[in-house]
């Protein structure tokens, strides 16, 4: 295939100059008759790879999604570049359906969207009376048991390979392990494939996390961030349903336009949400994970999760629905206890309990680290990243660091040396010196690296083998029991390459943590570079025309021209329909089709371009100042509070609130944690209500319960004593080889 025809098929149909990286390699070795697993990050530029090889091959490509919202975008999209595109799927009409499957046994059809479902149930058969050029299957870690998000329905996909054994299939996913990869090759039956992974990074995304707020700072914090995007678009992810709704109700109590989307809703409410939102009639939305998957707007500027995610996968997949068109989003996590306990509540009852756990404890490390956020996301997907982003919240507000380079060399010189085949437990067991009996019967006492971080407690040793992980020295396999393989990062560190500066572990705990970001500059002109203030005339006059034609055709604003190339045209500012093809993503056809309103205005303003960047010519507004919660000044003070609380009178709500959670099985310690009051107190309302039996069985479990927390404070004490022991005796060593 012409290397030119290549690059004017993606002038012509897309207005791009360039691909980006990989691109063109994948679409080449598609069109070669290539199997491959293509991974890139939301908004990577995935759907590109089988659209351009469609559109190279003679034939129809099948692409396979399980989202009808996916389907309908981008076949909007590939229609207004003039591209013949269909989706099969249940919110058409049957009639409607059965004409698409003529078209497409005819011929007639270059894209056809559909359903895994309705692929095998019935329309596999059919379409071997056509000519298939490709099988492009979207989302497709859905087909492992080790995906974040495995479908039964996916399975059956496997059979592709069989039924057409000369048509190229293209995996495709966003969100994908090591473990999730091999798998999918498998279940598809093209182990041979190609595999390529793009980078993972998202510069562009700001990544925030905000621990221990209370519901009334989330809303002010929120409400700030919609401020800070006036006339933008958001999305806000909740964990329940009911969330949604009362958040939506209160940001519509304070001014704001927001949308309701969850899974509970009529199919008829959550379209007309779904396009209210693609077509900037609402600006924020608040919704479960029902909402958003394979969303092509390109639009969003900031994405709130109010809850934390369920597994790092999710949470990437969904942040990765900002900022498509690669300007800045702005992405805010907020993090509590009550998220743990209802999310491990989740994981428990589901088909894939010891899986979701894990992936649940990695999302819960990822919100509680002190190491650079893009890293851990990075080194997460296999992509080991050396440097820290500078565009997340701790990267903004650096903990104290030091030269850990010793100890990293310890636990990875024990990874090695017991040939790969410990997890944490035994690692630290190894290192804190422990005859533990795995230990004994490994005969891991005899290795050179035994005892040899004992003056480092256990508790440490935990916290700074996550930094290790987060930062990508080594990582879990979890298809071989949890085993600790080192990564070549990890390998060169070990062998005194590279140096490493680990965090300096603070045992404070904080009830809030608020931190507010300070934006440079540099940042400050990229806001500015999408239109925020309205100083910039030209800019204001051309988001109109996009939104006046987006209403008359009926289309999302978004679809005829991205902010980013507003901002282009901008710059450009063509005043003839071959010059508004130069436009970034305004190809040759839509610049026919709906460049002379664009060119208009631009004539009107006077067609010259300006002298100043554009980032210059738009001033960042001023954003007013929000007050900081407060925080506890110390642990003591906290408990001190806590004592205060103990006994404190009991309303209705909170008696509501104990009851609930006691039925739901939480433990006292846990209801605790959550009620702001003290163990004793919680007991003695126990009692006092009459939950689940007399007050003697009560009693028994208080007593039970203080006997535990005793046995864990006698543990501490013994741990801390076996410590100062072992010092001691080492010490004795050494006096008496001196003393001899």
């Amino acid at each position: 295939m012409d290397y030119l025809k290549t690059k004017q098929v993606l002038k012509t149909y897309y207005g791009y100059d360039e691909f980006r990286p990989l691109q063109e390699e994948i679409i080449m070795h598609t069109i070669s008759g290539g199997d491959s697993l293509v991974l890139m990050p939301t908004g990577g530029g995935k759907s590109l790879c089988f659209q351009m090889a469609a559109l190279m091959m003679d034939g129809m490509a099948v692409i396979v999604s399980p989202l009808i919202s996916l389907m309908k975008d981008q076949v909007e999209g590939l229609r207004m570049n003039g591209i013949i595109a269909e989706a099969l799927n249940s919110s058409n009409d049957e009639g409607y359906n059965r004409d698409i499957i003529n078209r497409c046994v005819d011929g007639k059809v270059k894209l056809l969207y559909i359903s895994p479902e309705r692929l095998v149930g019935g329309v596999l058969t059919i379409l071997q009376n056509a000519h298939v050029s490709l099988f492009a299957i979207d989302e497709a870690h859905c087909i492992s048991g080790w995906g974040h998000d495995f479908r039964p329905e996916y399975t059956q996909l496997g059979q592709l390979k069989q039924l057409f054994p000369h048509v190229p299939i293209m995996a495709l996913t966003a969100t994908a392990d090591k473990i999730t990869k091999e798998d999918i090759l498998v279940q598809l039956n093209i182990k041979g494939a190609k595999t390529y992974i793009s980078s993972f990074d998202r510069p562009n995304l700001s990544l925030d996390v905000k621990r221990g707020y209370s519901a009334r700072d989330k809303i002010r914090s929120i409400e700030e961030l919609i401020r800070r995007h006036s006339g933008e678009s958001g999305i806000i992810y909740c964990l329940a349903r009911k969330t949604t709704e009362t958040l939506a109700a209160k940001l519509k109590q304070d001014g704001f336009s927001a949308g309701v989307y969850h899974a509970g809703l009529p199919n008829s409410e959550r379209s007309r949400v779904q396009d209210d939102f693609q077509n900037d009639r609402v600006q924020v939305i608040c919704a479960t994970i029902a909402f958003g998957m394979g969303i092509d707007k390109s639009n969003v500027r900031f994405v709130v999760h109010y809850n934390l995610p369920k597994s790092i996968e999710s949470f990437y997949q969904e942040i990765g629905r900002g900022g498509r068109d690669g300007l800045p989003c702005e992405t805010v996590l907020f993090y509590n206890l009550q998220d743990i306990i209802t999310l491990r509540k989740f994981a428990n009852e589901s088909g894939q309990q010891e899986i979701n756990l894990d992936k649940l404890q990695r999302m819960q490390e990822y919100a509680e680290a002190q190491v650079c956020r893009r890293r851990i996301l990075l080194n997460y997907f296999g992509e080991i990243s050396e440097k820290s982003c500078g565009n997340c919240d701790v990267c903004h507000t650096p903990p104290q660091m030091f030269d850990g380079t010793t100890i990293v060399q310890k636990a990875l010189s024990a990874i090695v040396r017991t040939k790969e085949s410990i997890g944490f437990t035994l690692m630290i067991d190894i290192l804190r010196g422990t005859l533990s009996p795995d230990v004994m019967s490994n005969k891991y006492n005899e290795i050179k690296t035994f005892g040899a971080g004992r003056d480092i407690s256990a508790r440490d040793w935990h916290d700074y083998l996550l930094q290790m992980l987060q930062m990508g020295y080594f990582e879990i396999a979890y298809n071989e029991k949890r085993h600790l393989h080192i990564t070549p990062l990890g390998q060169e560190v070990l062998y005194g390459k590279h140096g490493v500066q680990l965090a300096v572990i603070s045992r404070e705990e904080l009830s809030v943590k608020s931190r507010r970001k300070k934006l440079s500059e540099e940042r400050r002109a990229e806001w500015a570079a999408i239109g925020q203030g309205q100083s910039n005339d030209l800019y204001s006059r051309l988001r109109e025309v996009r939104r006046q034609l987006a209403m008359e055709i009926g289309k999302p604003a978004f679809i005829i021209m991205s902010d980013k190339s507003l901002q282009d045209l901008v710059l450009k500012r063509p005043t003839t329909l071959e010059a508004m093809a130069d436009v970034y993503g305004f190809g040759e056809y839509k610049a026919k089709e709906y460049g002379k309103p664009f060119i208009e205005a631009i004539k009107q303003y006077g067609g010259e371009s300006t002298d100043l960047p554009f980032s210059e010519a738009v001033p960042f507004p001023d954003v007013p100042a929000t007050p900081i919660p407060s925080e506890p000044s110390s642990y003591m003070e906290q408990q001190k509070r806590l004592h205060a609380n103990a006994y404190a009178h009991w309303n209705e709500e909170e008696d509501n609130k104990l009851t609930e959670y006691y039925k739901q099985g939480l433990s006292i310690s846990e209801i605790a944690s959550l009620m702001n009051r003290n163990t004793g107190g919680i007991f003695s309302r126990i009692k006092k209500l009459g939950l689940e039996g007399n007050a003697g069985q009560i009693a028994t479990a208080s007593a039970s319960t203080v006997k535990n927390e005793k046995r864990n404070e006698y543990k501490q004490e013994l741990d801390k004593l076996t410590e100062m022991k072992a010092e001691i005796d080492r010490k004795i060593e050494e006096l008496r080889k001196k003393i001899e």
